[in-house]
C-alpha cells in the first residue's frame, strides 16, 4: 500500500487499529494537520474572521494582495515565506502519515479488515490520490470540515472543496498543482473508477471552481455498509462467501478444470454460453467459493434497458466490484454484443478488473484485435441429452411411484435446472390437491416451464379432443399413430440404438397434412400434442410470408428460434403459401421465392421437435420438399359411412336428442366434410334451445340450410324436408 514516500517503518513503536472505522478516523486526523496549516497560513494572510461581510465583497487592498501573488498562488502561499514553520508543518504531516501507515500494517498482520486500506489497494491509489480522497471525504464523516472549507473558500455557501481548493491543500508548487489537475479529471482514477463524483461541470464553472465530493455509496462503505449501490439494485445481485457445495448442474470433470484454471496467478475471464439452467451460475458460485470471494452478478440486458448510462452503471459495477473484492458475473452478456462484438471500452475495463470476471450468454463469441494478454476461455455448458434428462428427473424423483418418466424426459429436452424448476411446481399441484404427484403433475409443470414467447407469434390451441372424436379412413389413422409412436420412442432409436451418431440434423418429425377445409387435419393435431402431452402452436403462415425482401426469412426464424425451447409442436396452416412448386427463375421475386423455401426446409431441419405442415391442395406443393418429410398424410374427403359416424361423435353424451334424428339419412344428403358437420350441430342445439326442445331432426336441416347458404351453394328444397313430408 503506496501511502507516503517516507523512511522505513521500523522506525516507529506502533500499535494495531481498534477496527476499520478507527482506521478511518486516523486517516482524516493526517489529513487534518493539512486542514490546520491551511487555516494558519490563510489567517496570516489576510482572511480575517471578525469580518461580517467577507466573501460579499472585493475590496480593493485585496485586490491588491491578490496582483502581488505570485502566478500559480494563492492569498494564503507561503511563498517562501516562514520557512522554519512551514518547515515544522510539513514534518509533523509526515510523521503523522507515517504513523498511521504503520499502524495498517500492522493491523493487517494482525488479520484485521480495514475498509479504507482495502480501498486504497483495490484500486492501486497513489499517496497523492488517497489524500485527495481523504479531503474529499472529510465533510462527509465530519460537518466541521464543511464550515472550514467555506472558511477557506472566503464563501459561506461553498462547504464542499473545489478543485482549486484541494490543490491548494495538496502543494504550494505551482508545477505539481498542475500535474495534480489531472487527479480530477475524466481520465484520473478517483474520477474513471467512480470512487469521486464531480458538479458544476453541466453549469459552465471553469474546471477550478468545480467542487468534487465522494460517491455517497463509497462513504457508506467505508462506514460499514455492505450492500450494492441502491442504483443498481435492479440489475444485480452481491451473493456473499459461500461455503462449497456439491455441485448438481455441471460435469465434475469441467467443474474440476474451472476451478484449476481460475486459481492461475493472471485471472482469467470465462466466456460461459448455454441455456439457461444449464449450470453457468452454479460454476460461476463454485469459483467464487473456492476464491473466497464474493459473487457479483449482474443482469446486462437489464442494466442496457436502465435509464442509467450504460458507461456509468458499468463503471459502478466495477466499483462496487473492486469495493467487495468480488467475482463478476455477467449474465446475459450477449444483449451488449453488436454483431457478436463486445462494445470496445467496456471490454477494456473488464480486461482491468482484477479479478475473476464471467461472461455469460446463450450464444458462443469470440473478441477479435485482442491486444491484452489475459486469458479469455470459451466454455459451453449443453443441454443434456435423453440419458442426462431421464438420470437428472430420476434422481429429484427416486421416491416417487408410478411416474412415467421415460416420456416427460423424452417430450421436454430440458436443462438440468428447468428439470428442477417443474419438479417444484408439479410438487405444488399436488400440494394443492392435497395429494401424491402424477403424471398429469409433471406434463402440466414441464409445459408451464417451457418456453412461452411463442405465443407471441402463434395461436396457442389448448388440446380438447381425443382419438375417438375423429373419423378417418384406417391407413390414415395408422400414420397417425404411427408419428405418435415415432416421437415416443426416440430415446431407444437415438440413444440406445445408436442412430443419434448417424444423424447430425433431423432428428425431430416433419409431415404434411394434404386435405380439403373440415377434413380433420387441425384435430388431428390437437390429438396427437393431447396424447404426447406438448403445447400446439398454429402459425398461418399466409401471415408469415412478406412481400419485402428478406422479411418472410425473419418471421420464420423468430419463429423457430422460440420453438427450440418451447418444446412445442408447430402447426403451420395454409402451408402452401410458402411452400408450392419452386418456380423457374425468371426474375429477382422467383429467386428470393426459392430462397424463402430453402430457408425454412434448413430450419424444420434443425428443429428437434415436431413441425406439421397442413394444405388444402397437395399439388401445389414442391415434389423436392415433399421427399425431405418423415409423413405424407392424405385427408381424404369423408364417404357416406364416414360421415354418419361423424354426425354421431360430434353429439356430447348429455345433449337431449328426439327419436327422430336419423344420422344415415344427414350423412347421404348433405356430401360435406366434418368441420361442417360440426358447424350444423351446434347451430342446430342452439335452435332447439331457443325453442325449448330436444335437438331433432327439424332444427338438423335447418341448420343445414343455413351452412349451404353460407357455402354458397345452390339450394334444392327437397334436401332441408322431412322424409314424411317429401
Amino acid at each position: 500500500m503506496n501511502i507516503v514516500e517516507s523512511p522505513p517503518l521500523e522506525a516507529v513503536s506502533v500499535s494495531p487499529f481498534r477496527d476499520s472505522q478507527a482506521h478511518l478516523l486516523a486517516a482524516l486526523a493526517v489529513v487534518d494537520v493539512r486542514v490546520r496549516w491551511a487555516v494558519v497560513r490563510a489567517r496570516e494572510n489576510g482572511l480575517d474572521p471578525q469580518d461580517e461581510f467577507r466573501g460579499l465583497y472585493i475590496a480593493d487592498d485585496h485586490v491588491d494582495q491578490l496582483l502581488n501573488v505570485e502566478i500559480g498562488q494563492h492569498m494564503w502561499s507561503q511563498n517562501g515565506r516562514y520557512p522554519d514553520k512551514s518547515q515544522r508543518w510539513q514534518e509533523t504531516i509526515r510523521q503523522a502519515m507515517l504513523s498511521w501507515q504503520a499502524q495498517t500494517v500492522e493491523s493487517q498482520k494482525m488479520g484485521q479488515t480495514l475498509r479504507f486500506a482495502h480501498l486504497i489497494d483495490a484500486f492501486a491509489l497513489t499517496t497523492q490520490e488517497t489524500e485527495a480522497f481523504l479531503l474529499t471525504l472529510a465533510p462527509e464523516i465530519d460537518p466541521r470540515y464543511a464550515q472550514i472549507y467555506a472558511y477557506l473558500h472566503d464563501d459561506v455557501t461553498r462547504k464542499r472543496p473545489s478543485i482549486s481548493l484541494l490543490l491548494n491543500l495538496l502543494t504550494d508548487n505551482f508545477d505539481e498543482k498542475l500535474k495534480l489537475r489531472q487527479l480530477f479529471g475524466k481520465n484520473g482514477r478517483l474520477m474513471q473508477s467512480g470512487l469521486l463524483e464531480k458538479s458544476g461541470e453541466r453549469d459552465g464553472k471553469e474546471l477550478l471552481a468545480q467542487t468534487i465530493r465522494p460517491t455517497p455509496h463509497v462513504v457508506e462503505y467505508l462506514l460499514g455498509d455492505d450492500q450494492l449501490d441502491r442504483n443498481l439494485n435492479a440489475m444485480a445481485q452481491l451473493y456473499p462467501v459461500r461455503q462449497k457445495h456439491e455441485a448438481h448442474r455441471v460435469s465434475t470433470p469441467l467443474l474440476t478444470k474451472l476451478l484449476k484454471v481460475s486459481q492461475t496467478t493472471t485471472p482469467p475471464l470465462f466466456a460461459f454460453s448455454g441455456r439457461y439452467g444449464t449450470g453457468k451460475l452454479e460454476a460461476a458460485e463454485q469459483i467464487a467459493s473456492q476464491a473466497e470471494r464474493p459473487l457479483l452478478r449482474v443482469n446486462c440486458a437489464k442494466l442496457a434497458a436502465a435509464d442509467l448510462d450504460l458507461k456509468t452503471g458499468f463503471r459502478w459495477l466495477l466499483r462496487d466490484g473492486r469495493l467487495f473484492g468480488a467475482v463478476i458475473l455477467l449474465d446475459r452478456w450477449d444483449s451488449l454484443l453488436v454483431e457478436y462484438q463486445p462494445p470496445p471500452q467496456l471490454f477494456s475495463e473488464i480486461l482491468a478488473y482484477p479479478h475473476v470476471v464471467i461472461l455469460a450468454s446463450e450464444i458462443s463469441w469470440q473478441p477479435t484485435n485482442r491486444t491484452h494478454h489475459r486469458p479469455l476461455y470459451t466454455i459451453t455448458f449443453p443441454a443434456p441429452d435423453f440419458n442426462g434428462r431421464f438420470s437428472i428427473w430420476q434422481q429429484h424423483l427416486g421416491d416417487e411411484t408410478g411416474l412415467d418418466i421415460t416420456a416427460v424426459a423424452n417430450h421436454f429436452r430440458f436443462t438440468p435446472g428447468q428439470i428442477e424448476d417443474a419438479i417444484a411446481t408439479a410438487h405444488d399441484l399436488a400440494h394443492w390437491r392435497d395429494s401424491a404427484v402424477t403424471n398429469d403433475d409433471l406434463f402440466a409443470a414441464s409445459r408451464a416451464h417451457s418456453n412461452q414467447n411463442l405465443a407471441k407469434l402463434a395461436t396457442k390451441i389448448l388440446p380438447r379432443y381425443t382419438w375417438d372424436d375423429i373419423v378417418l379412413p384406417e391407413d390414415t389413422l395408422d400414420q397417425l399413430y404411427e408419428m405418435v409412436n415415432m416421437v415416443k420412442h426416440r430415446p431407444k432409436v437415438y440413444d440406445q440404438w445408436g442412430f443419434d451418431r448417424k444423424l447430425a440434423m433431423g432428428k425431430g418429425l416433419s409431415a404434411l397434412f394434404a386435405g380439403g377445409s373440415g377434413t380433420g387435419k387441425t384435430m388431428s393435431a390437437d390429438i396427437m400434442a393431447g396424447v404426447l402431452g406438448l403445447d400446439l402452436y398454429k402459425i398461418d403462415l399466409s401471415t408469415v410470408v412478406s412481400k419485402y425482401i428478406g422479411e418472410t426469412e425473419k418471421n420464420l426464424d423468430r419463429i423457430f428460434t422460440e420453438a427450440a425451447t418451447s418444446n412445442a409442436i408447430l402447426f403451420f396452416d395454409e402451408a402452401d403459401a410458402i411452400f408450392g412448386k419452386r418456380s423457374e427463375v425468371k426474375d429477382s421475386h422467383d429467386r428470393y421465392a426459392n430462397i424463402e423455401i430453402s430457408y425454412l426446409l434448413q430450419r424444420m431441419e434443425m428443429y428437434d421437435g415436431v413441425v406439421i405442415l397442413a394444405t388444402n391442395l397437395r399439388a401445389n406443393m414442391d415434389e423436392a420438399f415433399t421427399r425431405r418429410l418423415h409423413f405424407v398424410v392424405e385427408f381424404p374427403f369423408p364417404e357416406a359411412i364416414d360421415r354418419e359416424r361423424i354426425w354421431q361423435v360430434n353429439f356430447p353424451q348429455e345433449t337431449p336428442l328426439t327419436a327422430d334424428v336419423d344420422f344415415e339419412l344427414l350423412a347421404k344428403r348433405f356430401r360435406i366434410p366434418g368441420g361442417n358437420i360440426r358447424n350444423i350441430i351446434l347451430s342446430a342445439a342452439f335452435l332447439a334451445a331457443e325453442d325449448e326442445q330436444t335437438v331433432g331432426m327439424k332444427q338438423l336441416l335447418h341448420a343445414s340450410q343455413r351452412e349451404y347458404q353460407k357455402l354458397g351453394r345452390l339450394i334444392d328444397e327437397r334436401l332441408f324436408t322431412l322424409p314424411s313430408l317429401v
